[in-house]
């Protein structure tokens, strides 16, 4: 199952800040921004310091998308 991260990224510019903004205030490494930005799997740690800083829950910054049958 592929995970999405678009809700987040419609959040911040909602709210005019940009990926550093968020960097800064969730106290994210480069490393795990760097996975977000390419839609990658990152600690249910790494997405409670995003909601807490952006005051919100999961459902509002990720989106589980079904994998694709050929």
């Amino acid at each position: 199952m592929a995970v999405s991260y678009k809700k987040l990224w419609h959040i911040l510019l909602d709210r005019d800040m940009k990926k550093k903004d968020l960097q800064e205030a969730a106290e994210l490494t480069t490393y795990a921004m760097s996975k977000l930005s390419r839609d990658e799997n990152v600690t249910t740690e790494i997405l409670g310091k995003i909601c807490k800083a952006l005051d919100c829950t999961t459902d509002d910054i990720i989106e589980f998308l079904p994998d694709e049958q050929d």
